[in-house]
Order: C-alpha cells, then structure tokens, then sequence
C-alpha cells in the first residue's frame, strides 16, 4: 500500500460567509501538509461554481450562509461524478444527523484547532484515497453516527452500539460504558439500523441482538430480555413474537 507521504496534498476550497472564519482556516490549512488551497467562496452558488472550474477534492464547508447553505451545496454535489469529500466546520451541532445524511466526512465544530483539523483531514485521506476492498454492497443501513460530546463531536459505529433507550425527544446510545444522546425519534433510528442486528424490545428500546442473553417469563403474559449487561428490558406485546424467534420459539 502506497503511504501517505507519496500521495498528492488534496486540493482544497474554503466556503463560509465570514471573512474571519475563512481567515483563521486559511492560517491552519497552511499548516497542513496534506491540503494544498485553491480557492475560497463566500456563498453556496459561487462554492458550486468554483467546484465545477478546479474540481477539488476537499471542501471546508461551512453550512449556516445566505442563499444556499452547506447542505444544499453538499447535495448539489451528491450526483456529481467529481464530488469532492465535505468536512463541514459550522458553530452549530444541530445539524450533524443532516450533514452525514449528504455523507461528510467529518463535522468540525468552530473555533477550529490545528489538531481537530488534522484528525478531519486524516478522515479524508482514510476515505477517499487508502486502498481499501470496494466489494461491499451498497448498504441501506447505517454504518455510523456522529454524536455530541462535551465540546466536540464523536463517531459512533453501529456495530458498537449495544443498546438504545428513548429520551424524550433523544436516543441514549449506550456504548459499553458510555452513552451518548441522539437527536432522533426512536422510529427514525430503527429504519437506519441493520434489523438483522437490532431489535426492537418495547417502544422506548433497541437492542443488538447479539446483546441479549435469554428470555424471561414472568407470567401474565409479561416477558423480560436479560441483556449481556445485567440490565433486563422488559418486551412490548407487539414485538413479543419477534423476540421469540431470537430462541426459536
């Protein structure tokens, strides 16, 4: 496999409304040695244009700007045979579930610091130049998500996540340990969920099932999944029978 050090600096445009923001962007890419700049826009029709002349490979792309913002850029570009990779860097952390809806690479929360932008950029080259196998099918499902944490954002795999709870209007994603909150209704996150992988336990809960250890009956037609855990969810009547089949009955 080819290293990093042999591969061309990615051809990269800032686009964000504010002279600063692009400033401040400008003095950290001239620290990376992974991104070479080539142009800057101000607004989402010039950022399409300029991505159309000079076909970069990075976008810096900020989302709250006039006319068209972030999200309609990247989904201008979603067909697009030359689409570049989209790190967006936004002082908003509501728009993360859209952001990797229209497949960013990252989500990078302003003020920007050298090192978050390199682990960015890292996810760039990751992506979109190591050699990796390309046989995997197109998948429906979700492959990862991207939480809030403290001051910054954090990919979660779904393959990690071991079970949901609702929360209001939030998902827990417990994680072993940890647990992070979702913007989501629990509905919207089992349609992105392998169903070959979770399921779902009662109205408030997703579980992997790999993570369920046995069935408990305790009578009056009340049913108990016993999680790796410890902790036991107790099973809604109408996704008892789908619970079941996990034993074979």
């Amino acid at each position: 496999m080819t290293d990093d050090i042999e591969k061309p600096p990615l051809k990269t445009l800032i686009i964000d409304d504010e002279p600063l923001a692009i400033e401040r962007l400008q003095l950290l890419c001239a620290r990376q040695p992974d991104i070479i700049l080539i142009g800057t826009a101000s607004d989402g029709e010039a950022a399409l244009r300029l991505t159309e002349q000079l076909r970069p490979d990075l976008l810096l792309l900020d989302i709250a700007m006039p006319g068209k913002d972030g999200l309609d850029v990247a989904r201008a570009l979603s067909g697009n045979d030359h689409a570049p990779a989209i790190i967006f860097v936004t002082a908003f952390d509501g728009f993360a579930v859209e952001a990797f809806d229209v497949a960013a690479i990252d989500y990078v929360l302003k003020p920007v610091e050298s090192d978050r932008l390199a682990l960015a950029i890292s996810r760039v080259r990751e992506r979109t130049f190591e050699t990796r196998a390309e046989s995997i099918e197109d998948s429906p499902w979700a492959e990862e998500f991207w939480v809030p944490y403290k001051s910054e954002l954090r990919r979660v795999a779904a393959p990690e996540i071991d079970r949901v709870e609702a929360e209001r209007d939030y998902m827990r994603l417990h994680v072993g340990s940890v647990s992070y909150l979702l913007h989501q209704t629990i509905t919207g996150l089992e349609e992105r969920l392998n169903p070959e992988e979770f399921i779902r336990l009662h109205r408030s809960h997703l579980v992997r099932r790999d993570w369920i250890s046995g069935l408990r009956h305790e009578g009056g037609g009340v049913w108990i999944a016993c999680l790796k855990c410890g902790t036991e969810v107790r099973i809604g009547r109408t996704h008892l029978a789908e619970a079941k089949k996990l034993a074979g009955r």
